[in-house]
């Protein structure tokens, strides 16, 4: 009998013995067979009892067994789970999170992107990785802003500097004292401010979705903000006098009315003992001049003391400098310049969808917010005219 079966024959046994004992309290019955008949059912009754129990057992203990089956796939779920969970990092390179953040640069609504986010980012949201690297290929494309020290710090950064200190004296022992140290410091202060470039696109530009709207804005409006910001660095060195104040760094200069092969050189020796990574900054037509010179003299030396040329065409040309005005400057930028970045090198965006809208063109403004300064005394020389 299946389980089921024993139980209803169990209860039909009990059923009966009830009917005997019922009867055995009549005095007209045959107590007899009634006896025969109640112990007949208890011997069965016994039986199934003990086979029920025992089915009983068995099913518990199925039923134990099927809880641990189940407590173990739950356990390997979620370790699968945690072990497939994505990293915030890994879901910023997601086709999603970069189709989120266009649709984020377009109305700045960051909700979507946030959603997908495994932790609460407070804040400005994270940018997709591919954003990140068109940013930093845009800063690196410079040959300027590629060299610069970046700091992040918030507010203004200020950076000491020295001006002059005594030197180290050689003490005999009998002789007098050694006079202490005579140190002057200054102290240069890297105001942020925002570089901004704005493009318009039409309307068409503006639906294309994802990575490629993505790579249509970052491309143009990174690159101009950085090559603008190389540009301000020139403008500071430029704006620098040759003897250091409490303010600002000494740039020393040199003069000359030829471009000759060995100006490069003559600047170099000008540069301060920490200035061991130089480069020459130069407008194109200038270095066109020196390579002229190079050939017009059958010169076999190069001009530049094998040093890399950086082109910058905010630097005034040769030809039309005017006395005293800067035609090449010689420097290591990483000694000499720094370039703080408050909220990081991301770009902050803008759409104005209202002002070209009878254009059918939409104007998105990038902005960065930094301050750039130049940090160290005679890092750099400048070539005059």
């Amino acid at each position: 009998m299946t389980f089921d079966e024993m139980k209803e024959r169990l209860s039909a046994i009990d059923g009966e013995l009830e009917e005997i004992r019922a009867k055995l309290d009549d005095p007209e019955a045959s107590t007899d067979e009634l006896e025969v008949r109640s112990g007949e059912l208890m011997e069965e009754r016994t039986g199934l009892v003990a086979e029920i129990e025992k089915a009983e057992a068995a099913i518990a203990e199925e039923k134990r067994a099927m809880e641990d089956v189940i407590t173990n796939v739950k356990t390997e779920v979620i370790e699968k789970r945690e072990e497939i969970k994505m990293t915030d990092m890994e879901i910023r390179n997601t086709k999603e999170y970069v189709d989120a953040y266009a649709e984020y640069i377009k109305n700045g609504e960051d909700a979507e992107c946030r959603s997908l986010l495994t932790e609460n980012v407070s804040g400005t949201i994270p940018v997709p990785e591919l954003v990140y690297d068109i940013v930093k290929t845009a800063w690196e494309r410079d040959g300027i802003t590629a060299r610069v020290r970046k700091a992040y710090i918030k507010g203004n950064l200020k950076v000491g500097f020295e001006i002059s200190a005594s030197g180290a004296t050689v003490h005999t022992e009998g002789d007098g004292y050694v006079s202490e140290e005579t140190l002057v410091l200054g102290t240069v202060e890297l105001v942020p401010k925002s570089i901004k470039k704005w493009i318009s696109i039409s309307d068409e530009a503006l639906d294309l979705r994802g990575e490629a709207f993505l790579r249509y804005i970052y491309d143009e409006l990174t690159y101009q903000i950085a090559k603008k910001a190389a540009d301000e660095l020139i403008a500071k060195i430029e704006a620098c006098g040759t003897v250091s104040t409490t303010t600002c760094v000494g740039v020393p200069k040199i003069a000359s009315t030829t471009v000759g092969v060995g100006l490069v050189a003559q600047a170099m020796g000008q540069l301060s003992d920490e200035a061991a990574n130089p480069v020459v900054m130069m407008n194109k037509a200038t270095w066109a001049q020196f390579k002229a010179a190079q050939y017009a003299g059958s010169f076999d030396v190069d001009p530049f003391e094998g040093l890399p040329v950086v082109f910058n065409n905010t630097i005034t040309s040769f030809a039309t400098a005017t006395t005293g005005v800067t035609y090449a400057i010689v420097g290591d930028l990483e000694q000499g310049a720094l370039m703080n970045f408050p909220n990081g090198e991301g770009i902050d965006f803008k759409v104005d969808e209202l002002s070209k809208a009878e254009y059918d063109l939409v104007r998105i403004i990038g902005r960065e917010f930094v301050g750039i300064g130049v940090v160290a005394p005679g890092a750099f020389v400048k070539i005059t005219k």
